[in-house]
């Protein structure tokens, strides 16, 4: 049975996911709420049961008439694709008896219009390896998570340099504090957004007052906001999303001013032995920019001497005739790699 759940059943879609072993909050359904209202599409749950197998994907349906690239050029409500909602997703797959889950989902999707689908896999899950058979699988680059074990298991994994820069914020006076309220939302997006304006980030990184809003109110157990707090200026933020015993750092932002004073560095540490202290195992810190082996990525792997896992995606046509079509519509832009191409 394959049962197709929208957003709007919020109750049920949580009851479903919770059942899950190894859930994390990107299949919750407060957290594709949230990129709904970004405008990334409409959130749908698929949740498959027969036998002893049962599965549950999360995706982002999105009109690609509603793409600017091509308007005017193809009706709306007529060509649809799936892509992971922003961070990670794919199936989550309890039991072996794979092929069946795969006919059904298959069938629905070519019934319903929708031509390619895109997955962002968890790398900590590693819930790429059952799908081997259904998508095409890249492997990306390295990623950090933390060991939350103990205590002296997150101090022993940090760089010997990394444990300077936070023994330099603390004595420069640097606290970290946490919560989840209003305000702490909104100094959040302003010290992001302006972190987001001098790296000259992409228009779509920078989130409405709404998106955060639903953060607040529609992940209130898996949700919150860390902060460094230097004579009574916050300096450093980041939103953490935790569930099922996975932490993971989602957004951040700093006032470079301060970056001396290594906030960023003690938020993290902090953040971590709160997740060691409320039961988290892994606190996942994310790669560079493009899976690059960049400043970012050097920052982050400051956090764990040991084996680092790698980020993959995953890429699936249902309909090859439709998506040649509306590659050739885009021929003159088309850039090698990105999928689905017709919206690179």
């Amino acid at each position: 049975m394959l049962k197709v759940l929208s957003a709007t059943q919020a109750e049920e879609w949580d009851s479903i996911v919770r059942s899950f072993n190894n859930y994390d909050t990107y299949w919750l359904n407060g957290y594709s709420r949230a990129f709904q209202i970004h405008g990334d599409g409409d959130p749908l749950l698929f949740y498959y049961e027969r036998n002893n197998t049962r599965g549950i994907n999360v995706v982002m349906k999105r009109d690609v008439a509603l793409d600017s690239r091509f308007s005017g050029l193809i009706p709306e409500n007529m060509y649809y694709d799936f892509s992971s909602p922003y961070g990670y997703g794919g199936w989550l797959i309890e039991g072996d008896e794979t092929a069946a889950l795969f006919k059904d989902y298959e069938n629905w999707v070519k019934k319903n219009g929708i031509i390619s689908e895109f997955v962002r896999f968890h790398p900590v899950i590693k819930n790429h390896e059952k799908v081997s058979d259904l998508y095409v699988i890249v492997k990306l680059g390295e990623v950090v998570h933390m060991d939350l074990a103990s205590p002296g298991i997150i101090w022993s994994n940090l760089t010997s340099k990394n444990r300077n820069m936070i023994r330099k914020a603390i004595k420069n006076g640097v606290k970290i504090y946490n919560g989840r309220y209003p305000q702490v939302y909104e100094t959040f997006r302003n010290i992001y957004n302006n972190t987001m304006r001098e790296d000259s980030a992409d228009p779509y990184y920078y989130f409405s007052q709404d998106f955060y809003q639903s953060l607040l109110n529609d992940l209130p157990y898996n949700s919150q906001v860390f902060f460094a707090v230097k004579k009574g200026l916050v300096i450093a933020s980041s939103v953490i999303l935790m569930a099922n015993g996975y932490m993971n750092y989602h957004l951040s932002g700093n006032d470079k001013q301060f970056n001396t004073y290594a906030p960023t560095n003690l938020l993290l540490y902090e953040a971590a032995l709160w997740g060691c202290f409320n039961g988290y195992k892994s606190f996942y810190l994310g790669g560079g920019l493009g899976s690059g082996n960049d400043s970012l990525f050097k920052f982050k792997k400051a956090f764990n001497r040991g084996e680092l896992n790698h980020f993959f995606i995953g890429k699936k046509i249902f309909d090859q005739q439709k998506y040649d079509m509306l590659v050739k519509l885009r021929n003159k832009d088309i850039i090698d790699g990105y999928f689905p191409q017709y919206r690179a």
